[in-house]
C-alpha cells in the first residue's frame, strides 16, 4: 500500500483550516500525511549519509532507494527540499491540523489521538511517538520504510532510536527526549507503548535499539472502537450508562439505599465542577452483603452520565503475579472509558497478609496514575482513606435496613416473584418476614427468587406458607462461621420438652419477645429510649442432661431461625487478641445470617473475672469485658448454657434478659422423659415399665436418651423387640461409662 504523499511546497494542496474534520479517520489521514513528510525528510538525510559514506553503511542494500522513493511517492511536487524549509512546512502543517482539531472538538467530533493525549497528559513529542507506532498498524507500507531507515529488512517496527531521529531536531533534544521512554514515563508506565525485543540484537544492547509497538487496546481506542482490554475478560464488566441516567439518579431509585442520597447530591455537584475543580475522587461504600452498594455505585455512574466498570476483586486477588498488572489495566480502562471503577469486594485488600498489602500498595499507585472516580465496595469500612495526596475521600456506611424498609422490599419482591400466590394481600406475610429476619434487600430478592423457582420446579401452587419462605430466608443467609461453629438442625418441638410449668412458660415468653421485638422497639418507641441491649440474651443453667440443648433447638424451630453451637475450644486462643477476633467474627456472621448463637458450657468463656495477678489474668478479663460489650450490641438471640450458674460472672448475670434454671427431673418428670424417648414406631415389649425405670434410675434426660438408644441396638441384635432386659443392659453400660455404681437388683420388677 502506498503512503499518501504530503506537500513539501507552497504550491501543494493546502489543508482546509477553516473547517474541522468530519470524523476520526479524516484526521488520522492528515496525521499520516504529516508523518510522510517527516519520513521523507529523514530519508533524504539517510541518503546523504550513505552517499558520503559517513557511517560506513550501505543503505538500500536490502531496500533500494528507488523502492523507498516509490513508497513515499517522491514525485517532482513531493521531492525533498532543504531541511530548514521542510521544518517550516511541517510546522505549518501542524498548525493547520491543530486548528481543525480544535474546530472538530468544539463540534463534538471524536478524535482518538488528541483524546488519548488529553487523558494521559501526553506532550506533543509523546503524541507523535504514538503516531509513529500507530502508522504500521494502519498501513503495512510503513514496515518497509522503517526497515529502510534502520538498515535491516527484519526491523519493521520503530525503535527508540528511530523515533528520536524522526522527532529530535538536535542531538541535545534527542538526549533529553530519551527519558520519555523510561519505564516510569507515561508512555511506558501506562502501557500505551510496549517494548518489543529484537531477536537479532545481543542482550544488554543499548536501550536505543529497543523496538516499540502500540498497545492493542490503545490502537482500538485511537480508532474509536469501544472494546475492553482482552486481558480483563472475566475480570471486568462494563455496564453502559442507561438512557436518562442523570434524571433517574436525581429522582432516586427504590434500589438505592437512603444513606446514599447525600453521596449522589455530592457527585452531581462534582460533575458540575462545584465540589472541587481538580483531583481524584475515591468513594468507599461499606455494609452487609446485598444492602445496595452496587445499586449506589450504578447510581453514581448514572449521575455522571457515564458507564460503570465493575472489577471482581476476588478474581483479581487469585491472579497472584498478574494481579498488579491487571489492576493497572482496569484503572486504565476506567480512564479510557471515562467510567467510574467499582472494585468489590474491597475486603480482599484489607488484612495483614503479604498479598493484601501488595494489592493495597498497587491500588494506591494505580489510583494515583489513572484514577478519577474510584468506588470501593465491601462489608468492612475502608481504613485507608488517603489513597493519594490528590484524592478526595468520601465514605458511606450502608447499614442493615430497618423493619419498615425490609417490609417494603418484601412487598415488592413478592409482588414481582409470587404474584399469583399472595391473593393480592402480601402485607401481612411481608410484615412477619421483615420482623423475623434481618435481611438486606439483595438477600430478600434472592430468597424470593429461589423460593419461586423451587415452587415452579415442583409444580406447587396455592398460598405461600410463612414456614416455607422462612426456610428460603435461612438458605439465603449463608453463614461463614467455618470451624468456629456447627449448625444444629432442630429435631425437637414443644411436645418433646419435659420441664416444670414455670420453665416452659419462661421459654414461651422468650419466643414471644423475639417475635414482637419490632412492635415494642419500633412501633411503641422503646427503641428510642434503649441505646443497647435490645437483643435476647438467655442463660440456661442446670446439671448435664437436663434439656438445655433440646430447649435451644425448640426455640430455633419455633422462631424458624438457624441454630449454631459455638465450639469454644476453637474460639479461645492463647494468643493475645485472637479470642476477641474470633468472637467478633462469630457475632458479625450471626448478624448476617439471622442465627441463634448457642454457647454450650459457657462458663469456660463467660466465667467470673479474677483478680489481676499476672498478664494472663489481665487479658482474660479483657476478653470477658469485650464479650459483655459485644453481647449488648447484638440484636439477635444468644443462648448460654452452664452446668453451674455460680461460675458465671456477675456482670453477665445483670445483663442477661432470661435466667432459666433446668432442674434435675423428679420421678414424674423422668417418667415422661422415658416415654418421649421411646418412639411410637419402635417395637416395645409390654413388659417395659417406664414407671419403674423413672423410680429406680435417678438420671437426667441425656442419660435416659443414651440408655434407650443402647437398648434399641441390643434389641435389634437379638430379638427385635425392646424389653426390660435390654434397658437393664443399656443402663449398666451407661452407668459404667459415667463412673456410677451399678446394682443388678436395681431394676428388679415390682411384686404384683
Amino acid at each position: 500500500m502506498r503512503i499518501p504523499a504530503d506537500t513539501a511546497h507552497e504550491t501543494a494542496k493546502p489543508l482546509e483550516a477553516s473547517a474541522g474534520y468530519a470524523d476520526n479517520y479524516a484526521y488520522l489521514a492528515d496525521e499520516l500525511r504529516k508523518l510522510d513528510a517527516l519520513l521523507r525528510l529523514r530519508v533524504a538525510a539517510v541518503r546523504r549519509e550513505a552517499e558520503a559514506g559517513a557511517d560506513g553503511l550501505q543503505h538500500g542494500l536490502y531496500i533500494t532507494h528507488a523502492e523507498i522513493g516509490a513508497l513515499l511517492d517522491e514525485t517532482v511536487e513531493n521531492a525533498p527540499i532543504g531541511d530548514g524549509t521542510a521544518r517550516l512546512h511541517l510546522a505549518a502543517l501542524q498548525r493547520e491540523i491543530d486548528v481543525k482539531v480544535s474546530e472538530s472538538l468544539r463540534h463534538g467530533v471524536f478524535l482518538g489521538l488528541p483524546r488519548l493525549a488529553q487523558l494521559f497528559g501526553l506532550s506533543p513529542f509523546e503524541t507523535q511517538a504514538v503516531l509513529i507506532c500507530l502508522a504500521p498498524e494502519l498501513r503495512r507500507s510503513y514496515d518497509r520504510v522503517y526497515a529502510y531507515l534502520q538498515d535491516d529488512v527484519t526491523r519493521k517496527r520503530p525503535s527508540v532510536d528511530l523515533v528520536l531521529d524522526l522527532l529530535g531536531r538536535s542531538e541535545a533534544e534527542r538526549w533529553s527526549a530519551r527519558a520519555l521512554f523510561s519505564t516510569q514515563a507515561p508512555l511506558m508506565r501506562m502501557g500505551l507503548l510496549q517494548p518489543v525485543d529484537d531477536p537479532h540484537s545481543p542482550s544488554g544492547s543499548s536501550g536505543l535499539a529497543q523496538f516499540l509497538r502500540l498497545d492493542p487496546r490503545v490502537l482500538h481506542f485511537v480508532l474509536g472502537h469501544s472494546t475492553l482490554d482482552a486481558r480483563l475478560e472475566g475480570l471486568v464488566e462494563v455496564e453502559p450508562a442507561p438512557t436518562g441516567a442523570a434524571e433517574s439518579a436525581e429522582g432516586g431509585s427504590p434500589d438505592v439505599p437512603a444513606a446514599g442520597k447525600p453521596l449522589l447530591a455530592f457527585v452531581r455537584r462534582h460533575a458540575r465542577g462545584e465540589a472541587f475543580s481538580q483531583g481524584r475522587l475515591v468513594i468507599s461504600l461499606h455494609g452487609p452483603v446485598g444492602v445496595g452498594k452496587l445499586a449506589l455505585a450504578q447510581a453514581v455512574a448514572g449521575a455522571l452520565e457515564r458507564p460503570l466498570l465493575r472489577l471482581d476483586a476476588r478474581r483479581l486477588s487469585a491472579q497472584e503475579n498478574e494481579a498488579r498488572l491487571l489492576l493497572r489495566l482496569a484503572f486504565r480502562e476506567s480512564l479510557l472509558w471515562q467510567a467510574p471503577l467499582y472494585i468489590a469486594p474491597s475486603d480482599v485488600f484489607l488484612g495483614d497478609a503479604d498479598a493484601a498489602k501488595a494489592l493495597r500498595t498497587a491500588l494506591a499507585h494505580e489510583a494515583e496514575a489513572y484514577g478519577w472516580c474510584t468506588l470501593l465496595g465491601g462489608e468492612q469500612p475502608w481504613p485507608f482513606p488517603a489513597l493519594s495526596e490528590h484524592a478526595l475521600y468520601y465514605a458511606v456506611e450502608l447499614p442493615m435496613p430497618e423493619a419498615p424498609e425490609r417490609e417494603a422490599t418484601w412487598i415488592g419482591a413478592l409482588e414481582v416473584g409470587l404474584p399469583e400466590a399472595l391473593n393480592g394481600a402480601p402485607s401481612d406475610l411481608a410484615s412477619r418476614l421483615a420482623e423475623r429476619f434481618r435481611m438486606t434487600p439483595g438477600q430478600i430478592r434472592e430468597a424470593t427468587a429461589t423460593f419461586a423457582h423451587q415452587r415452579a420446579v415442583h409444580g406447587e401452587t396455592g398460598p405461600v406458607r410463612f414456614e416455607a419462605l422462612a426456610a428460603a430466608c435461612r438458605e439465603s443467609a449463608r453463614h461463614r462461621l467455618g470451624s468456629l461453629a456447627a449448625k444444629i438442625t432442630p429435631r425437637y418441638d414443644w411436645a418433646d420438652l419435659v420441664l416444670p410449668d414455670d420453665q416452659r412458660e419462661q421459654l414461651r415468653e422468650l419466643c414471644d419477645q423475639a417475635q414482637h421485638q419490632g412492635r415494642v422497639f419500633r412501633q411503641w418507641g422503646f427503641g428510642e429510649r434503649i441505646a443497647y441491649g435490645k437483643g435476647l440474651s438467655v442463660l440456661f443453667s442446670g446439671p448435664p442432661g437436663t434439656g438445655k440443648t433440646m430447649a435451644a433447638e425448640v426455640i430455633a424451630r419455633d422462631l424458624h431461625l438457624d441454630l449454631f453451637r459455638i465450639d469454644l475450644a476453637r474460639v479461645v486462643s492463647k494468643y493475645i487478641g485472637e479470642t476477641e477476633k474470633n468472637l467478633e467474627r462469630i457475632f458479625a456472621e450471626a448478624e448476617r445470617s439471622n442465627a441463634i448463637l448457642f454457647f454450650d458450657e459457657a462458663d469456660a468463656l463467660f466465667g467470673k473475672r479474677t483478680e489481676v495477678s499476672d498478664a494472663h489474668d489481665r487479658y482474660a478479663n479483657i476478653e470477658t469485658s469485650y464479650l459483655l460489650q459485644r453481647m449488648e450490641a447484638y440484636d439477635g438471640v444468644v443462648i448460654l448454657a452452664s452446668n453451674l450458674r455460680e461460675n458465671m460472672d456477675d456482670a453477665f448475670l445483670r445483663r442477661i434478659r432470661f435466667l432459666i434454671e433446668f432442674p434435675f427431673p423428679d420421678t414424674q418428670g423422668r417418667q415422661e422423659i422415658w416415654r418421649t424417648h421411646l418412639p411410637e414406631a419402635a417395637p416395645v415389649s409390654e413388659t417395659v415399665d417406664v414407671g419403674l425405670l423413672a423410680e429406680r434410675l435417678s438420671v437426667a434426660g441425656g442419660t435416659i436418651k443414651n440408655i434407650v438408644l443402647n437398648a434399641a441396638f441390643f434389641a435389634a441384635a437379638n430379638g427385635g423387640v425392646i424389653g426390660m432386659e435390654h434397658l437393664r443392659q443399656g443402663s449398666r453400660r451407661e452407668f459404667e461409662k459415667i463412673g456410677k455404681l451399678w446394682d443388678e437388683k436395681i431394676l428388679t420388677p415390682r411384686e404384683r
